[in-house]
Order: structure tokens, then sequence, then C-alpha cells
């Protein structure tokens, strides 16, 4: 397993060890002593799987209160994967990070509790799987303007498709800071 590091402290690209020949392949897509060991010490309460069409974006979602940590992967197809930090009083805050998750590539990305999370789909379908250290809570449901210009995410999708929650999603700036994650250094 290969940890890599991206722009936001704590959220980073995992490549599996895959293992194969002419009959096909192995990888373990989450081993807790292996994720421990290197500093990803993960307890998951749901597990998500989603279908999508080209060009759909989903996002940008957090939940607060209840937030969720997410270990995401691409079973079939190929996303480009963001994630925000949101966390109020973050040096990062209001700075994205973004990865190719795809079938072939067999990446996973983390995403830590408090930061936003969006992909949009680059192949003609994909399956996505998104692991969750919290489980979904309805109330606590909450977005991010997918194009929110002073996140400015560079998108490889000029016009996605959205569902309507997403298209009017509220800017970061007019979330109230209660309402945000808050960022407390490890």
């Amino acid at each position: 397993m290969k940890i890599i590091q991206t722009e936001l402290p704590g959220c980073v690209v995992i490549e599996p060890a895959v293992h194969g020949d002419a009959r096909g392949f192995f990888y373990e897509s989450f081993n807790a002593k292996a994720y421990a060991d290197a500093g990803l010490d993960l307890a998951f309460v749901q597990t998500n799987v989603s279908r999508s069409a080209r060009s759909v974006l989903r996002g940008l979602h957090y939940q607060w209160p209840n937030p969720q940590g997410k270990l995401v992967s691409v079973l079939d197809g190929e996303v480009y994967d963001v994630a925000v930090d949101i966390r109020v009083g973050s040096p990062t805050f209001g700075r994205w990070a973004a990865a190719i998750l795809s079938a072939d590539n067999k990446r996973h990305f983390w995403i830590p509790e408090g930061f936003a999370h969006g992909f949009a789909v680059l192949s003609d379908s994909a399956t996505f799987v998104y692991q969750c250290t919290a489980l979904y809570d309805r109330a606590a449901d909450a977005g991010i303007r997918w194009n929110d210009g002073d996140i400015a995410v560079d998108w490889p999708i000029a016009a996605p498709s959205l569902s309507d929650k997403d298209a009017k999603a509220p800017f970061l700036a007019e979330v109230p800071r209660e309402k945000l994650p808050t960022y407390s250094p490890r």
C-alpha cells in the first residue's frame, strides 16, 4: 500500500498493492491494521454505493454536526474526486484537493471529517463506493455550491448534470460559521 499526500493535510490518496495475472487481480480495499500502521486509524459504520452517468456531478456534500469521514473508491468507470477543507479556523480553509479515481487505477481517497466532498463522472458511467465513519444524518446533511468562485475547483466538466439540491446549495461565504465544522489541531 502506498500513501500519497495531497495539498490538504489529512486528505490522502491510497494505492493498494494489486496482485494480478492473466486470470485477473486481487487487492485489499481496506485492512484496518495496515491503515492504522500508516496513520489512518479508521472505523467504518456505513458503506454506500452509487451509480452515475457521464457528466453527473455530486457535491459538494458534508454533514455538520455528526461529520463523516469517507474512504471513497470506484468499482467501475472513472471520476474526478474532490475534497474541500471547510473547517473554520483551518490554515487551509476553502482550499481543495482532487484525485482521479477509477476501476483501472484502483485508488482510494480518504476525506477526513470536516471536509466537503464531491465528484464528477468522466466515463460513460461510474459505480462509486463510500465507506463512512458516521451514519448518515438527514438533519445534519449540508452542501456547498459546486462552482463556488471563492473555492474555484477546477472541474473537468463545464456543464455538469446536477441535482436540484446541488444546483441550489449555498456558497461557502453564505453558510453561517456555526453551521460549519471547526478546526482543531491534532
